[in-house]
């Protein structure tokens, strides 16, 4: 937006923000259900005042519409809290909205970013213009529409059968555009196919809520598909691309990070598994997929979190 960035004593504000509703959350059975809500739902509007006021410097409906996803996304976490103050039962609506609401901001910047991330690196590879990411408006219009579409009815409370279809169309719909975006153009730059690995999972987990939803297999695991694959994924390449990027370093993934990359659908399928399978294999699918996912996340911050609090190679503001 050319506007200026945000200050360090902000990001440090809404960082504690966060981490405070995380401890609020964690400590939910010790303190008051309204307290626990006060604090947890205080990081959103913070940060979406922010947002607000660096998108005014050059304001384009693409980006406000990031403002209604993060509303949305809040609104998933207020009725999680409105059930535990015992004021509604909308636990579950918001957990399912909240989750698809974050789901919309991957398909929507993980729509624009993914081919543009990929036609820059096979440029730098020197590859042929020719074989170029492909994009569609016919595909970008409703991949987008859709998951955002989605996530608002389930808030709403739909039906299951509505939000089912919905949720298969997107699903399709985004595997239709990822197979424009030369997925297999760079194996071997791991944080570029790592933005693709995300984006499948998105598609995959969406088409499998919605036939879950429409009593095909298991919701649960479904879900996990989306919250441990596409969110965990889709975060993890790009927190280590802005890593890497924002501190002046290469755009080259350490091969701990590369590993980690590959360790989410490893997480995403033994929590699958788990929900799919004899109830004898859920404790251990259960326990195994957050290890592994805690593993993944590790990996990032042991090999990139020094980077933090070392200069720029090239001597510049972070």
């Amino acid at each position: 937006t050319g506007a200026k960035a945000a200050p360090e004593r902000f990001v440090m504000l809404v960082a504690g923000l966060w981490l405070a509703g995380r401890l609020a959350v964690c400590l939910a059975g010790m303190l008051p259900a309204a307290v626990v809500a006060a604090v947890d739902l205080a990081f959103l509007p913070v940060l979406a005042a922010k947002v607000l006021t660096q998108l005014m410097a050059r304001p384009k409906a693409q980006n406000m519409m990031f403002l209604l996803l993060i509303t949305m996304t809040w609104i998933g976490n207020l009725l999680v809290h409105l059930e535990w103050m015992g004021l509604a039962d909308t636990e579950w609506q918001g957990l399912r909205g909240g989750l698809l609401a974050i789901c919309a901001m991957i398909a929507v910047l993980g729509g624009r970013i993914t081919p543009a991330f990929t036609r820059n690196a096979m440029l730098r590879a020197g590859i042929d213009e020719t074989r170029m990411p492909v994009s569609h408006r016919w595909l970008d219009l409703p991949g987008s529409v859709l998951p955002v579409l989605l996530a608002l009815v389930v808030l709403v409370g739909a039906p299951d059968a509505l939000s089912g279809t919905l949720a298969v169309l997107a699903g399709l719909f985004a595997a239709a555009r990822l197979t424009g975006w030369r997925a297999l153009a760079l194996p071997g730059e791991p944080i570029v196919w790592a933005l693709h690995l995300g984006y499948g999972l998105l598609a995959l987990g969406l088409a499998v809520w919605g036939l879950a939803l429409l009593g095909l297999g298991s919701e649960l695991g479904a879900l996990h598909i989306l919250g441990i694959g596409a969110i965990g994924g889709m975060t993890l390449a790009v927190m280590s691309r802005a890593s890497l990027g924002h501190s002046g370093r290469a755009l080259i993934a350490p091969l701990p990070v590369a590993i980690a990359y590959g360790l989410i659908p490893v997480a995403v399928a033994l929590r699958w598994a788990g929900s799919a399978f004899p109830a004898s294999f859920y404790l251990p699918g259960m326990i195994g997929a957050g290890l592994v996912w805690c593993l993944a996340f590790a990996l990032y911050l042991g090999a990139l979190g020094p980077i933090f609090f070392a200069p720029r190679p090239d001597g510049g503001a972070a």
